[in-house]
């Protein structure tokens, strides 16, 4: 995807900083390019909000030639009060994504499951 990608208009169920630590769940070593690509940002937000992310505590970065290589703690509470009261995690919450992936993949392989 070159330049910026397309904008979204209306709303959504996940925001941005929960797509891009699920593209570094995904990957860790993944370029910032490439998280601003598979989430339809702009490389400027992805580095914003890895900072945000960072400064959090949800993630940090190991320098490593250069790229970098994230880690995520996944025993880190989520912050909105009501997911923080239950004591969710992103861990919790990575899985709810990654079992989303996995289902969405399966369906788009097994030919009894047309789309359209």
């Amino acid at each position: 995807m070159d330049g910026v990608p397309e904008p979204h208009n209306g709303w959504t169920f996940l925001t941005n900083h929960a797509r891009v630590l699920a593209a570094i769940a995904d990957n860790q070593s993944a370029r910032v390019r490439d998280i601003a690509a598979r989430c339809r940002l702009t490389e400027r937000a992805v580095q914003k909000i890895i900072a945000d992310l960072e400064q959090a505590g949800y993630l940090s970065h190991i320098r490593q030639g250069r790229g970098n290589t994230y880690q995520i703690d996944p025993a880190k509470i989520l912050r909105h009060p009501t997911e923080a009261g239950q004591g969710l995690t992103v861990a919790s919450l990575l899985s709810l994504l990654i079992h989303d992936e996995a289902h969405r993949a399966t369906l788009s392989s097994d030919p009894t499951h047309a789309s359209g």
